[in-house]
């Protein structure tokens, strides 16, 4: 049931109704209706003020006529406040109406067709080979997730995609270093590490002989050249690197449809640069091979080095042209932090000049805030660095420390810390705006009383309580008993959360969703002390189960399209 659709028609009845001859009308009166401040003031409102000009009369006259031709009390009485109608919901048909859409099929409130038959592609954590999983890496991993679900919710097909960085003349130097100094079995169970150190004593070591620099290109050369000897032991590094990714992604809950990166496009390239040569916008520049966008006030685009050798422009615009051939995308996301706005300009820019119409409208950077840690960036260089994988076994030890406190006889206390520390962590990530820089800390991500993923989860299980103790056979509810301005507010957030849901999609904004599921979260924490839920009148406690019911499954479904868990009990 989609209340401000119907308050929309209703609006749109009344208009028609006192003025039948005008004409040049809004056809969408939903996109002007707006969400008062103060609730006092109406659930609705609709402004008058743009129906001026077509009716020749003032805002305020505009509202007394229409609120005259309403009749329709069982949805909404209106009231006339200067050039606005009010619109103030009918309380208990607007609950009976709500809690029956909603439990018709609780699971998919929120859902929706509007991507039915169209395809987006979504290139998102796309972590470097032979590199540890930080919390840098944390971001772009879990915006990525969650608009996954989102668009999944929403009826698209979607296409994760792990662009992993396994591509250039470092992976040379580490053939080199495993061939000198490696060995097969250490790497195997030292993983990423293991190859870590080998890659620093390789340039520990060049530092002091130049020469193995050679050595390292010509691994990587021979890898260009499809060299067996090289491909295995490139191969091997890259199963090595996502086996230990794994154990963070399967931690997360995060899965991907394709793995292809930077080396699957190696082959590619050749195809990019003779269309840019063929179709005139490849031009010399110190013996590199070029894009000029300065008419577009860009620098250019740097396509082939001078050595020849293909850059990430090169590869990414080979990768753009076969994500489209081969999923025929609707949208194609780049889940990449601002750092690479200029990047991502240039890469839609170049792919449009070359006849790429799509890219213009169909590709997009969805970018991202830079993350530190209670108070420091990260800096590899400098050595701060936060694995990943540490933060998130960190984040469980935290939240079980807490649990055995707060929840000691609490069964399976193993596992809802994990979903309640895991949860934390996410939901920190994921709680503001994504361009926002995010300064991660513990005290406030596993605060359970503040705006938090384990205040969140702790709402979803008192529902599950107070279901529980709930009698087995109850009358038909009263839904007289839910017009109190408590209820009232939180069956306001529940009916808003399909319009959240397609806004984060449109916007491609989690934070909203997130957002919105505090927000009820919140609204039954106040509706459950003010309020006695379960009581001798029970139409009145049937009512009260369905609004509990209602709340407990839309919170499940907002932690489910942000990444996060919903135990059953806290």
């Amino acid at each position: 049931m989609d209340m401000k659709q119907r308050i929309a028609d209703l609006a749109a009845e009344m208009l028609h109704t006192a003025f039948p001859e005008a004409e040049n009308l809004p056809d969408d009166l939903a996109a002007l209706l707006e969400v008062p401040p103060d609730p006092a003031l109406g659930d609705y409102a609709f402004p008058c003020f743009k129906l001026s000009r077509a009716l020749r009369m003032g805002p305020p006259a505009i509202a007394q006529k229409m609120a005259a031709a309403d009749a329709h009390p069982e949805v909404a009485r209106v009231e006339c406040v200067g050039g606005y109608l009010n619109f103030f919901f009918n309380r208990e048909n607007f609950a009976r109406e709500l809690l029956s859409a909603i439990l018709a099929d609780p699971e998919k409130w929120g859902a929706g067709d509007e991507g039915s038959g169209k395809t987006v592609c979504m290139d998102y954590s796309s972590i470097n080979i032979a590199k540890r999983f930080h919390l840098g890496h944390l971001s772009t991993t879990v915006i990525g997730n969650s608009l996954k679900r989102i668009y999944d919710f929403r009826g698209w097909k979607t296409v994760s995609i792990n662009h992993l960085g396994d591509w250039g003349t470092q992976f040379g130097k580490m053939i080199c270093a495993y061939k000198k100094w490696g060995d097969k079995e250490k790497v195997e169970q030292g993983g990423v590490d293991e190859m870590t150190r080998l890659y620093v004593r390789f340039n520990k070591e060049a530092a002091e002989n130049p020469a193995l620099e050679d050595e390292g290109r010509a691994w990587f050369k021979r890898i260009e050249d499809g060299d067996p000897e090289a491909l295995e032991i490139f191969q091997w590094f890259k199963e090595v690197t996502l086996r230990d990714a794994m154990k963070v992604y399967d931690v997360l809950d995060v899965h991907f449809d394709s793995y292809a990166g930077e080396s699957f496009y190696a082959d590619k390239t050749g195809r990019v640069v003779q269309e840019l040569q063929d179709k005139g916008l490849l031009k010399d520049s110190d013996g590199a091979k070029i894009v000029d966008l300065e008419a577009y006030g860009m620098p250019p685009c740097l396509i082939l080095k001078s050595d020849g050798a293909t850059l990430y422009h090169t590869r990414d615009i080979a990768a753009a042209i076969y994500r489209k051939e081969t999923y025929h995308f609707d949208q194609s996301l780049y889940i990449v932090a601002y750092q690479q706005d200029l990047h991502f300009k240039q890469l839609f820019k170049v792919l449009e000049l070359m006849g790429y119409d799509w890219a213009k409208d169909q590709c997009k950077h969805v970018s991202f805030g830079m993350v530190s840690y209670e108070g420091q960036a990260m800096a590899t260089r400098s050595g701060h660095v936060v694995l990943l994988d540490e933060l998130l076994t960190r984040a469980q030890e935290k939240a079980l420390d807490i649990i055995n406190e707060k929840s000691p006889n609490l069964e399976n206390k193993e596992e809802v810390a994990r979903q309640v520390g895991v949860g934390a962590v996410v939901y920190a990530t994921l709680q503001n705006n994504r361009i926002k820089d995010i300064d991660f800390w513990w005290d406030r991500a596993l605060n359970f009383d503040g705006e938090t993923g384990p205040y969140v989860q702790y709402t979803h299980a008192r529902c599950g309580s107070v279901l529980r103790k709930a009698p087995d056979e109850l009358p038909s509810p009263n839904y007289a008993a839910l017009t109190d301005d408590e209820a009232q507010a939180l069956l306001r957030l529940l009916s808003r959360f399909p319009e959240t849901v397609q806004e984060a999609a449109l916007r491609n904004e989690p934070s909203m969703v997130t957002r919105a599921t505090t927000e009820i979260a919140k609204a039954y924490n106040k509706y459950y002390y003010e309020h006695r839920i379960l009581d001798e009148d029970a139409a009145a406690t049937a009512a009260r189960i369905d609004l509990t019911k209602a709340c407990k499954q839309v919170i499940k479904t907002g932690l489910y399209l942000i990444g996060v868990h919903a135990p059953e009990r806290m």
